[in-house]
């Protein structure tokens, strides 16, 4: 377009076609990125579990030796997800609650709380409620096996032996990367 003095004026914006276009190759690249994304973060989400209780699970042992006295690492279940805690006193001793560490009775102390909250979609289950390390060897009571999942089917176990070492695989081969159990 030429204005009276000779210059061109050019035009500045988008179009909405041009928006249009842009909007809908965005959308249809986030609907392909997304599934893989979420499964990204589950994946992620269901290691950083597994390492974080084999720690605890390592802590537990460990301190059990330093501090010469028994401690448990003892895990329940709640409507709002799993907890586990470690802790002197009884196996009955500790409670989880929702929200901040467990409360404890009688001269039961809690030394570390982790929550796993349902809505993390890490789910933890075991066949023992509660283990025991013995102070003078480290060695834990009973042997126990923590297992870890997502509901895509992802899992991880954490296998504590008579001698209270930690061994981690996964059930299927779920997880690439882990011995198989």
């Amino acid at each position: 377009m030429r204005h009276a003095g000779g210059s061109t004026r050019r035009q500045r914006g988008v179009t909405l076609i041009e928006a249009t276009v842009v909007l809908a190759v965005t959308a249809i690249t986030a609907g392909a990125v997304a599934p893989g994304l979420r499964g990204f973060i589950e994946k992620h989400e269901l290691e950083g579990a597994a390492s974080q209780l084999a720690s605890d699970l390592q802590f537990a042992r460990a301190e059990a030796v330093w501090r010469n006295t028994g401690l448990r690492l003892s895990l329940q279940s709640q409507s709002w997800g799993a907890c586990y805690v470690v802790h002197t006193g009884a196996a009955g001793q500790c409670r989880c609650r929702e929200s901040g560490p467990a409360q404890c009775d009688g001269d039961a102390v809690e030394l570390k709380t982790v929550q796993l909250p349902a809505a993390d979609h890490v789910a933890l289950v075991a066949n023992v409620s509660s283990i025991l390390f013995d102070p003078l060897h480290g060695t834990s009571s009973p042997t126990a096996t923590f297992g870890l999942s997502t509901p895509s089917g992802r899992a991880v176990n954490q296998v504590v032996n008579l001698m209270g070492r930690v061994r981690t695989c996964s059930p299927r081969g779920s997880v690439p990367g882990l011995p198989v159990c």
